[in-house]
C-alpha cells in the first residue's frame, strides 16, 4: 500500500511506514503491529528522523525500480542460460555442506535489562528500558509486550508504554557481567567466538563426544552454570552451522533453547518456511528489494528463484542467498584476526550547545584511551563521526605521523576535527582510531612515521618505484565490492551471516567472437585516453581482448552479463579499459580484485582523474 492510501473511507498512511522499530523482536509476537506502526508514524511525522526515513524509503524505492528494469530485461534465453548457471552453482554449494560439526549460539535474555534486575529486584515485573527518552538500548519482556524495543527513543516507547521505567546504562556493570558468561563458555569451547557482550558461538562437537552427551544436555547444563554463575538466564540454539544456530536461539526465547538435528532432510525441512528476515545478514533494505522485485519471501524461495538471483546479483552475494535456500553456513573456528580499529560512540537529544559537545568529544576521548590501553595499542588515524540533527552522518579523518593512545593527544586532534564543523546540531558523537603500529607497547619501536624524504635519504635511493606508489592501490578501493544492483548485505546484521567471498577471476584466452559497443560511448570513452596520452591503440587493444564468451561471460575476468543489458556490458567495458590505462600510466601489474559486476561511470571517471 502506497503513502496516502486508506481502507475505506479512514486514511492510514501508517501502514506504508516502515521502520526498524516495527520489526518484531523475541518478545513481541502478540504486539498489535498496526497500533505501533501508527503511534511511530504520529510521533515521528515532521522530524528530522520522519524526513531521513523518506529519503531512505525513496532510496529503496528507485532501486527496486532499477531492479525490476534490469529483470525486465532478461529474455527467456537469458533466464534459461542462469538456471544453468543456479543449477551448477547449488551443486558446487551443495558439495561443501558439513553436518559433523555441532554449534551452540547463545543469547542472553534482554540482556542489560536483566543486569539491572537483578542489581534492583525491585523493577522485576514491571516494564522497564535500558537507556534514556533519548534512546533505548534494550527493553525487558514486560516492555516488549507494548512494542517497546531496542534502538527505539524513549520518547515515543513512553508513548507507547506510559508506566516505561527508564534505568541509565551502565557498561561496566555488563561489562563484569559477560566475563562472568565468558568463563563458563571457555569450560565447553576454549575457542568461543563472542560476538558482543551477549552473544557468543561454541563448537560443542568435541564436548558432545568427550562426555558422551548428547547436544542438548550440552546445551541445558551451560545455560544451568550461566544462571547458577550470573543469576541470569540465556537462550541457546544448536545446529550444524553458525548461521542456523543463530536462528534457533531466537525460537524459545527466552529461557529456552532448539536443537536441530545433524541431518540434511531436517535442515532443508526447518529452512523450507523460514522467513528471510530471520537469517542473520538480511535487513531491512534486503529483504525490502528480495520481496519487492523477487517475490522472495522464505528461504526455499531463494532456490525457486536461483535463477534471477545469479543473474542480478553479484557472485558472492547469489552464494550467500543461495546457502540460505540450502541451510548451508560456516563450520569452521574463525580464525583470530588483528583488530584494525577500536571506536566509541554516543547518542544524546540533538543539542548545539559547544560546552556539550566538547564534554562529550573529552569522555570518548577518556574511554577511547583506556580501552587501546587495555589492549596495547597505538594508532596513527583518528575518525571523528559525527550524526546531525537532520540524521546526515558525516566523518573527518586524520593521520598523523605519531602514533597516538593517550587521553589528551586524543582529544587534541579530535577537537580541531570538531572545531572546523562548527557550528552545528548533533546527536551522536563518536571516535575510532585505527592504522595501527605493529608493535605491542612494550616493545620498543619509533613512534614516529617516517616521510617519504626521510625514507628515501636514509635508504640511499634517489629514485623511487612508481609501483611502490602506484594508482592501483588507490583506485582499488572502488572495486573491492560490487554488485549487479549496488546491493549490500545489511551492515548492521552481517556479524553472523555466511556470506562467500567471490573466487578470483581467471583470466580467459581471446576467442574470435565479436562484440557489439555503443559507438557514441566507446568514442567518448577513447576521447578521454587519447586527451590523456595519445593511448588509441591502448583501447583498440582491450577492445579486441575484451570479448564476451558464450555471449554471457567476459574473458578478462569472468563475470557473466546477459547480451540485453547493453549499458551495464558498455561500463564493464569502460572499467576494464580504465583498469588498462591505469596499469601502462604506472608501468605495473594492478593487483587482481573482485570485479563489479557493473561499473559506474562515476567510478570510471574517478579512475581518469587519478591517472
Amino acid at each position: 500500500m502506497e503513502r496516502g492510501e486508506s481502507v475505506g473511507d479512514t486514511p492510514r498512511p501508517w501502514q506504508s511506514y516502515h521502520t526498524v522499530y516495527t520489526n518484531a523482536k523475541a518478545g513481541m509476537d502478540g504486539v498489535d503491529k498496526e497500533k505501533v506502526q501508527r503511534i511511530v508514524y504520529e510521533m515521528s511525522k515532521g522530524s528530522k528522523y520522519f524526513e531521513n526515513e523518506e529519503r531512505k524509503e525513496a532510496f529503496i524505492g528507485q532501486k527496486i525500480e532499477n531492479i525490476r528494469a534490469q529483470c525486465e530485461k532478461l529474455s527467456e534465453i537469458d533466464k534459461s542460460h542462469f538456471q544453468r548457471v543456479a543449477d551448477k552453482r547449488i551443486i558446487e554449494l551443495e558439495a561443501t555442506r558439513d553436518l559433523s560439526r555441532i554449534w551452540l549460539h547463545v543469547d542472553m535474555d534482554a540482556f542489560y535489562a536483566a543486569v539491572e534486575t537483578l542489581d534492583s529486584p525491585s523493577l522485576r515485573g514491571k516494564p522497564m528500558a535500558v537507556g534514556s527518552m533519548s534512546m533505548i538500548s534494550t527493553a525487558n519482556y514486560e516492555a516488549r509486550r507494548f512494542g517497546v524495543r531496542a534502538a527505539m527513543p524513549g520518547f515515543i516507547a513512553r508513548k507507547l508504554c506510559p508506566e516505561l521505567i527508564f534505568i541509565p546504562t551502565d557498561f561496566k556493570k555488563y561489562t563484569y557481567y559477560s566475563g562472568l558468561t565468558r568463563k563458563v563458555f571457555q569450560k565447553y569451547d576454549p575457542n568461543f567466538v563472542a560476538c558482543s557482550l551477549d552473544e557468543a558461538y561454541l563448537d560443542i562437537t568435541d564436548a558432545c563426544k568427550e562426555r558422551g552427551i548428547s547436544s542438548g544436555e550440552i546445551a541445558e547444563e551451560l545455560r544451568t552454570s550461566i544462571y547458577e554463575e550470573t543469576g541470569l538466564t540465556c537462550s541457546a540454539g544448536i545446529a550444524p552451522n553458525r548461521l542456523l544456530a543463530k536462528v534457533c536461539s531466537d525460537i524459545n526465547k527466552p529461557n529456552g533453547q532448539f536443537v536441530l538435528p545433524n541431518d540434511r532432510m531436517a535442515v532443508m525441512t526447518f529452512i523450507s518456511s523460514l522467513p528471510i528476515r530471520k537469517i542473520g545478514g538480511i535487513g531491512k533494505v534486503t529483504e525490502h528489494i528480495l520481496r519487492d522485485c523477487l517475490g522472495i519471501y522464505t528461504c526455499e524461495h531463494m532456490l525457486q528463484k536461483s535463477a534471477l538471483l545469479c543473474a542480478l546479483f553479484s557472485r558472492s552475494s547469489a552464494d550467500f542467498f543461495l546457502c540460505v535456500g540450502l541451510g548451508i553456513g560456516k563450520t569452521d573456528t574463525p580464525e583470530a584476526k588483528l583488530r584494525k580499529s577500536i571506536s566509541n560512540e554516543r547518542t544524546f537529544s540533538a543539542t548545539s550547545d559547544e560546552g556539550f559537545l566538547y564534554q562529550k568529544l573529552a569522555e570518548l576521548a577518556d574511554m577511547l584511551s583506556t580501552d587501546m590501553q587495555n589492549e596495547c595499542l597505538r594508532g596513527r588515524t583518528l575518525t571523528l563521526k559525527l550524526k546531525t540533527a537532520s540524521f546526515e552522518v558525516r566523518t573527518r579523518a586524520v593521520t598523523l605521523q605519531n602514533y597516538i593512545f593517550s587521553r589528551e593527544d586524543i582529544l587534541k586532534h579530535a577537537s580541531k576535527l570538531l572545531k572546523a564543523e562548527l557550528p552545528i546540531s548533533l546527536r551522536l558523537i563518536g571516535l575510532r582510531v585505527s592504522h595501527f603500529n605493529e608493535d605491542k607497547m612494550g616493545s620498543p619501536f619509533d613512534a614516529k612515521q617516517k616521510t617519504l624524504a626521510e625514507f628515501i635519504n636514509e635508504s640511499g635511493k634517489h629514485v623511487v618505484d612508481s609501483s611502490s606508489f602506484g594508482l592501483s592501490s588507490i583506485c582499488d578501493d572502488h572495486f573491492k565490492i560490487g554488485t549487479a544492483t549496488g546491493l549490500p548485505i545489511d551492515n548492521h546484521e552481517t556479524q553472523s551471516h555466511d556470506s562467500r567471498e567471490p573466487s578470483n577471476c581467471n583470466q580467459l584466452s581471446d576467442c574470435n567472437q565479436s562484440e557489439k559497443f555503443g559507438g557514441n560511448s566507446l568514442d567518448t570513452v577513447n576521447k578521454r585516453a587519447n586527451s590523456m596520452d595519445d593511448e588509441t591503440a591502448s583501447s583498440s587493444n582491450l577492445k579486441e581482448e575484451s570479448l564476451w564468451v558464450d555471449e554471457y561471460k567476459c574473458s578478462l575476468c569472468g563475470i557473466e552479463l546477459p547480451p540485453s543489458f547493453v549499458d551495464e556490458r558498455q561500463e564493464h567495458f569502460d572499467f576494464h579499459l580504465a583498469e588498462r590505462l591505469q596499469k601502462e600510466e604506472s608501468g605495473s601489474e594492478p593487483r587482481i580484485v573482485p570485479k563489479p559486476r557493473f561499473v559506474s561511470q562515476f567510478h570510471f571517471s574517478v579512475l581518469i582523474k587519478t591517472i
